[in-house]
C-alpha cells in the first residue's frame, strides 16, 4: 500500500516542471502538512507544496541565504595559493603558515558560538547580513596589511565572519523551506562553499603572474565582491517564519508563510505547527538551553551524537588539509612548477562543485544514509590509494608521471566523493534533526565542534607531514574514514522527507517512534482529508 502519486500541479513559466521536480527529486516519505487534498477533484491526487510561485520564492531565498558560504569556499580556496606567494613577500616561516592557514577555522568557531544568541536576538536575516559585513572588513585589512601581524588582524575579521555566516544559513533554510524540498535546498551551502573554493583556485591562477608582493592582495581583494551581494539579499529575504513567532510577531510570520507556501489554508496551517513548537520555547531562556545541551535527556543525547559526530567526522578525515594544501600534496607526488600545481588546484575544485550538484539532486531522492555510506567508503578508498601512491614513489617502486597521475585523480576522487555526501548532509542532518528549542545552539555547538577539527588538522597538517611524511599522514586520515563507514551504520537515521517534528521520533521521542512508513503516511493524509 502506498502513497499516491505526488507531483507538483503547478507549472513554471507555463508548463515546465518545478526545480526539484525537473531535478528528478522522488521521497519515499512525504511530510504530512506539506500535501493538500486535491481541491478540484480530479481524480483523488494529492497535491505536493511548495508548486508554483512559491516554490520558486523559497528557492531564491534559500539561494540568496548561502552567498555567504561563498566567502568561507573562496577564502579556504585562495589561500592555498597565496601562501605560496605570501612567503616569498611577507618571509613568513612554516609554522607561520601554518598558523595562518589553521587560524581561521578556530576563529571562525567564535562565530558560530556568538551566532547562536545574535540570530535568536536580531533574527536570521540581519544575522546574515551581519556575518558578510564583518567579512568585508577583515578582507580589506588583509588585503592592505603590510605586515604578518595585521595579515592576522584581518584573518581574525573575516573568520569571525564567516563563522557566522555558516551557521545561521543552514537554520534560515530549514525554517522556510517544507520537508519534501528540505535536503536538497540545505545542500545550498555546501555548493556555494564549493563554488567558492573553485573561485579562489581560478583566482590563483588568474593573478599569479602579478608581482609577488602585489599577486596575493588582488586574490584577497577579489573575495570582497561576492559579500557586496549580501546587501541585496537583505532587501529580498524575509525573516524566518519560525523566528518572528519566537518573538510573537504572529502577523508577520503570516504573511511570510504567504509567501512560502500554496495558499491561505496550508500557511494558517503551518502557522498553527510553529505556535504550537514555540510555545515550549517560550517558557526557557538561553540559559536553560544551554542546561538542557550540557546535561540532555537520552532523546537529545542521541540527537547530538549524530549532529556533532557528522560535523567531526566531515573535518577529521582531512578535507580541509587537502583543500589548503593541495599544492604541497602535488608538488611531493612530483609536479614542479607553479602554474601546473595551480592549474592542478582548479581540477580538484572543478570536480569538488560538480559533484555537490549531483548530491543536491540525489539528497532527497535516495536519502541522506545512503549518500553518507557512498561518501565515507569513497573517501576512504582514495586516501588509501592516494598514501600507497606517494609511498611508492618515496620508493622509487613507481614512475614520476603514474604518481602524478594517480594524486591528481585520488585527490579528485577524495573532494568528488565527499561532496557528494558527508559534505553537504553533515548541515543538512544538523539543521534538521533538533527541536525548535534547540536549534540554533545545538547547530552552533556542532559547527563548533566542525572547526575546532578543522583548525587541528590544517594547522598540524605539515608539521605531521615533516614528521611521517605526506603518505603517512593520508595513511592516518584513511584509518580515521573507516571509522566514519561505521558510525554512519550505527548513530545516523534516515531524515529525508520527515517534517521536523516527526524527526525526533527516529530518536526515541514521542509514542510514534521509528520511521514513519508508506501505509502510515497513507493513512495520516487521509485522516486529515477525513477531518
Amino acid at each position: 500500500m502506498g502513497l499516491p502519486a505526488t507531483e507538483a500541479t503547478a507549472a513554471i513559466g507555463g508548463g515546465m516542471r518545478s526545480l526539484p521536480d525537473f531535478l528528478g527529486r522522488k521521497s519515499k516519505y512525504v511530510r504530512m502538512d506539506d500535501t493538500l487534498p486535491d481541491e478540484q477533484g480530479d481524480g483523488g491526487g494529492i497535491r505536493v507544496r511548495g508548486g508554483g510561485s512559491s516554490g520558486r520564492y523559497v528557492f531564491a531565498c534559500s539561494v540568496f541565504a548561502s552567498l555567504n558560504h561563498v566567502l568561507l569556499g573562496y577564502d579556504v580556496g585562495v589561500m592555498s595559493g597565496c601562501i605560496i606567494f605570501i612567503q616569498k613577500d611577507l618571509h613568513i616561516s612554516e609554522v607561520q603558515q601554518e598558523v595562518l592557514v589553521g587560524c581561521l577555522s578556530f576563529i571562525s568557531l567564535l562565530g558560530s558560538l556568538a551566532a547562536g544568541r545574535t540570530s535568536d536576538a536580531v533574527g536570521r536575516k540581519w544575522t546574515i547580513g551581519l556575518a558578510a559585513a564583518v567579512f568585508q572588513a577583515g578582507a580589506a585589512v588583509m588585503t592592505l596589511a603590510p605586515s604578518f601581524a595585521v595579515l592576522m588582524m584581518g584573518r581574525l575579521l573575516a573568520g569571525i565572519g564567516i563563522g557566522i555566516g555558516i551557521m545561521v544559513a543552514p537554520v534560515y533554510i530549514s525554517e522556510i523551506t517544507p520537508a519534501t524540498l528540505r535536503g536538497s535546498y540545505a545542500s545550498f551551502p555546501e555548493i556555494f562553499i564549493s563554488l567558492g573554493i573553485l573561485l579562489g583556485y581560478v583566482s590563483n591562477l588568474a593573478f599569479s603572474g602579478l608581482p609577488d608582493h602585489i599577486n596575493w592582495r588582488v586574490m584577497l581583494a577579489a573575495g570582497i565582491v561576492p559579500s557586496i551581494s549580501v546587501a541585496f539579499v537583505l532587501l529580498v529575504i524575509p525573516e524566518s517564519p519560525r523566528w518572528l513567532v519566537m518573538q510573537g510577531r504572529t502577523a508577520e510570520a503570516r504573511a511570510v508563510l504567504l509567501k512560502v507556501t500554496h495558499g491561505e489554508d496550508e500557511a494558517q496551517e503551518r502557522l498553527a505547527e510553529i505556535e504550537e513548537a514555540a510555545r515550549v520555547t517560550a517558557t526557557g531562556n538561553g540559559k536553560a538551553v544551554w542546561r538542557e545541551l550540557l546535561r540532555p535527556s537520552p532523546v537529545i543525547r542521541r540527537m547530538l551524537v549524530t549532529g556533532i559526530g557528522v560535523q567531526l567526522f566531515q573535518q577529521i578525515t582531512g578535507i580541509d588539509a587537502l583543500v589548503y594544501y593541495s599544492p604541497t600534496i602535488f608538488r611531493d607526488a612530483g609536479i614542479a612548477t607553479e602554474s601546473q600545481l595551480l592549474a592542478a588546484t582548479v581540477g580538484v575544485g572543478l570536480s569538488k562543485t560538480v559533484f555537490i550538484v549531483i548530491a543536491i539532486i540525489l539528497v532527497d531522492r535516495i536519502g541522506r544514509k545512503p549518500l553518507l555510506y557512498v561518501s565515507t567508503a569513497g573517501i576512504t578508498a582514495c586516501l588509501a590509494a592516494l598514501a600507497a601512491s606517494l609511498a611508492l614513489l618515496a620508493r622509487g617502486a613507481l614512475p614520476r608521471a603514474a604518481a602524478i597521475g594517480a594524486a591528481i585523480l585520488t585527490v579528485c576522487g577524495f573532494v568528488a566523493f565527499f561532496s557528494v555526501g558527508i559534505g553537504p548532509i553533515n548541515m543538512v542532518l544538523s539543521s534538521e534533526i533538533y527541536p525548535l528549542r534547540l536549534r540554533a545552539q545545538a547547530v552552533a555547538l556542532g559547527l563548533a565542534v566542525n572547526r575546532l577539527t578543522s583548525g587541528a588538522v590544517a594547522m598540524s597538517f605539515l608539521s605531521i607531514c615533516g614528521a611521517v611524511s605526506v603518505a603517512g599522514a593520508f595513511s592516518a586520515f584513511a584509518a580515521i574514514s573507516a571509522l566514519s563507514v561505521v558510525f554512519v551504520h550505527v548513530f545516523v537515521p534516515e531524515t529525508s522527507g520527515k517534517s521536523l517534528e516527526q524527526i525526533e521520533s527516529l530518536f526515541g521521542g514521542g509514542a510514534g517512534a521509528g520511521e514513519v512508513e508508506l501505509g502510515d503516511a497513507e493513512h495520516l493524509v487521509h485522516g486529515k482529508e477525513m477531518s
